[in-house]
């Protein structure tokens, strides 16, 4: 094998199935042991798009078994009702996909870290925080959705957003129809009409909108009413204190309102790691470091000898 392959596997979750791609190094040879990364996406995202097409990708080609799924209620994976955004769930499906490569008779069980990006970036911190099999984690451009969704998706009024989820849930139980929203505008002229001037947001539906980053699975939809879960959840919670792996923080210099440059230099201060790093991207933005090749580069040129030292 001279190339990078990609295996689609199925595993099971809690009540359901993940579907996950396993991205193979180059001359793979199932006699060998391999170090191997767990690879998370974004919010309203799916495995085929920045966590898969680039870095997974990126890291396979330097040696590395690297497992990125899709979350549970989105994408190819299982679980009803679909769109759940549930932090505790998203982290859940890190661990099941430790669980897997542990299963692996080439994957050495030892030698396991994780990367991910966007939403997925501060689920992999907090998979790190409070399971320990994780042995080194690469966060690109983490964003916190506890604060998030408490601040900028709330309008920051999170207790008038917090009635609204309870509100939707009542009618859904009752037989009403799910409250599925898109996240983003359609394009982003309609975007700009609307009055959106937010480089994130604007940057994100150009990404996710467009046959840039686009995929039949990336819905970029969430089921609002089972949101408040996300509404209490931190993190970052008792990094302080549990979180003592090797640890990169990856942003871009240009803020945008999801908080990632924030958040970065949060988690850098708060983790009780002894070895960690934060790699600023200057002049690139959360969504530059998606797929752009000049920051991916910079951000790979630091995050590949950082997992071949600690893996």
């Amino acid at each position: 094998m001279s190339s990078t392959t990609i295996k689609h596997v199925t595993y099971k979750n809690l009540g359901w199935d993940t579907a996950a791609d396993l991205y193979l190094p180059p001359s793979f040879d199932e006699s060998k042991r391999y170090s191997a990364i767990v690879s998370t996406h974004p919010i309203g995202s799916c495995k085929e798009q920045t966590a898969g097409n680039i870095y997974a990708a990126g890291l396979a080609k330097e040696g590395f078994i690297v497992l990125v799924h899709d979350a549970s209620f989105q994408g190819a994976s299982g679980g009803t009702p679909r769109f759940i955004e549930d932090p505790a769930i998203r982290v859940s499906d890190i661990r099941f996909a430790v669980d897997y490569l542990q299963s692996l008779p080439y994957v050495d069980e030892q030698r396991i870290g994780a990367i991910g990006v966007c939403g997925g970036g501060a689920y992999t911190i907090h998979a790190g925080i409070t399971d320990h099999r994780l042995k080194a984690l690469v966060s690109i451009t983490g964003v916190n959705f506890g604060r998030l969704i408490r601040e900028g998706f709330a309008n920051f009024k999170p207790l008038e957003s917090i009635e609204n989820m309870a509100k939707l849930r009542t009618a859904e139980a009752k037989g009403g129809d799910r409250s599925v929203v898109n996240l983003l505008p359609e394009s982003v002229e309609a975007g700009r009409k609307a009055g959106v001037t937010d480089i994130d947001v604007l940057e994100a539906t150009e990404y996710y909108k467009t046959s840039r980053g686009q995929q039949p699975n990336g819905a970029t939809s969430q089921l609002m009413s089972f949101s408040s879960a996300a509404m209490g959840w931190d993190a970052f919670l008792n990094a302080e204190v549990l979180l003592t792996q090797p640890l990169m923080i990856v942003i871009g210099d240009k803020p945008g309102g999801f908080g990632a440059y924030r958040d970065g230099w949060e988690i850098h201060g708060r983790a009780a790691s002894t070895n960690k790093q934060i790699v600023v991207a200057e002049g690139w933005s959360h969504y530059d470091l998606y797929d752009k090749a000049e920051p991916v580069a910079l951000a790979m040129a630091k995050v590949v000898p950082f997992f071949k030292d600690n893996l």
